[in-house]
């Protein structure tokens, strides 16, 4: 059989190879502006989602007055039929019915509703966490003892969904916080609202976090097989003791400290980032958060930091009311974590945790509330404050739990906290107080940006109810 043939550039080549090279050219071709033109609709698809998720909105161009609303200010009262003026991003007015509005501004009539600043949820990890199921959407934890040089903005996620779901809450700035070891990292200061981590951060290192041991804490074992001492059991490395770790928290300390009287005598030392990052704790510049629960665990940092001569804030203080007179005395505050939950302990009573806040209030012990540092629930603190007033709690000591006293602790009370000339115009406008479940969040302010107030979970419940409606036309019966 002879084959009909053609010169190329590469020699001959048959009719029927040249048949098949132009039709695989018109498959692939076609396949092509296929794959393109899915590529071109997921775009506007994704595009559309998360327009509809939530949009990040420019800086303020423009000043906004707010008139007619109770304006809650946390550190200077209340005002009936109040007027505040927001201008780049801050608050450059605030009163009553009197204040002027500049030239050009936007006037926003909000006559009965409350205006209060943003919430601040002190221990979190919004932006660093996204799904506990998923390792790689996970950032919180460095393998080590000893990391104080990991800075929590730069792992920060702005696309997190758990951005919009906390700021629907009234939570406008979270304090993102690395976990692990004995020495985590620093807790970065973030406003919930910008395009980069960069552009969200408001204080990159605001506290070096520290885990402090437990004195009761059972060995872990690690792996399987049988227990230790049973026939073919793994040989397992012996378990630092209580003593051990703490001396080795003292020890880093130590070292730090040379390392930064080395550098202030001039001398010439070898560049160390994480002692660099010490530093300024241990300057006093910044609070040096502490987690201990038990009364044991908060005695002995009181003692440490005495020693050491830092800011301390004690962080989840289960116990803190056993020793509250000392934690009075010596004036050191507590951030409270999880007021909502259940009791661990068989002596304790059902409201041990919600009914700590007034405890400690009564006691004169300065405190905050946070919610949990689970990125999932940081939407929850408002709440976890709420169940604080239930139990006993006043509900303005609540409020400043979750606003100006959080903002002391960690040293960021001169940008937000409470409603001041000044500070950043970073607030809520509301149907009640935040702190109640039925209230609404009807807008969000974030350094004068009017923030999109659509989230996950109102995209989805808005999308599912659209099905249920579509759905229920072709029902018959």
């Amino acid at each position: 059989m002879t084959l009909n043939t053609t010169t190329t550039m590469n020699g001959t080549e048959s009719t029927t190879r040249r048949a098949m090279r132009h039709g695989m050219h018109r498959v692939a071709t076609r396949a092509m502006a296929l794959a393109l033109t899915a590529v071109a609709s997921t775009a506007l698809v994704s595009r559309d989602a998360v327009a509809q998720v939530g949009m990040t909105m420019p800086p303020q161009t423009e000043p906004v007055v707010l008139r007619g609303a109770t304006i809650h200010t946390v550190t200077k009262g209340t005002i009936q039929n109040g007027t505040i003026v927001l201008d780049r991003g801050k608050i450059t007015a605030i009163g009553g019915a009197e204040v002027a509005a500049p030239r050009g501004a936007k006037i926003v009539d909000v006559s009965g509703k409350h205006i209060y600043p943003g919430l601040i949820d002190a221990y979190s990890t919004v932006g660093i966490t996204e799904i506990g199921a998923v390792e790689v959407s996970n950032d919180i934890t460095e393998l080590g003892d000893f990391n104080p040089n990991v800075r929590a903005e730069i792992a920060v996620n702005a696309e997190s969904r758990h951005i919009g779901t906390t700021r629907s809450a009234g939570v406008l700035v979270a304090f993102s916080t690395p976990e692990g070891g004995l020495i985590s990292g620093l807790s970065s200061a973030m406003s919930l609202e910008g395009w980069t981590w960069e552009e969200m951060s408001m204080k990159g290192a605001a506290a070096l976090n520290v885990n402090w041991p437990d004195p009761n804490a059972r060995p872990r074992r690690f792996g399987g097989g049988p227990p230790p001492g049973a026939p073919g059991a793994r040989p397992q490395p012996a378990p630092k003791t209580y003593a051990e770790q703490v001396q080795s928290i003292k020890d880093f300390f130590a070292e730090a400290r040379a390392y930064g009287d080395a550098i202030a005598a001039g001398q010439a030392v070898r560049t160390d980032s994480r002692y660099a990052a010490m530093l300024p704790a241990i300057k006093g510049e910044i609070p040096v958060v502490v987690a201990a629960e038990g009364v044991a665990q908060i005695n002995d940092a009181i003692t440490w930091a005495k020693e050491e001569k830092v800011r301390l804030v004690i962080r989840g203080g289960r116990d803190a009311i056993h020793v509250a007179e000392r934690l009075k005395a010596e004036n050191i505050p507590v951030i409270l974590t999880s007021t909502m939950a259940a009791p661990e302990r068989n002596h304790e009573g059902y409201d041990g945790a919600y009914s700590t806040p007034a405890k400690l209030y009564e006691a004169g012990v300065r405190f905050a509330i946070a919610g949990g540092s689970g990125g999932l629930y940081s939407y929850r603190l408002p709440w976890e404050a709420g169940v604080a007033v239930a139990f006993g709690l006043p509900e303005d000591e609540a409020l400043k739990a979750v606003t100006i006293n959080a903002a002391q602790f960690m040293g960021i009370d001169d940008k937000v906290g409470s409603l001041e000339v000044g500070k950043q115009a970073t607030l809520l406008i509301t149907s009640g107080t935040p702190l109640d479940m039925t209230s609404e969040i009807i807008q969000s302010y974030i350094q004068g940006r009017e923030i999109d107030m659509n989230d996950i979970q109102k995209h989805f419940f808005k999308k599912y109810m659209e099905k249920i409606k579509q759905q229920s036309k072709k029902i018959t019966f």
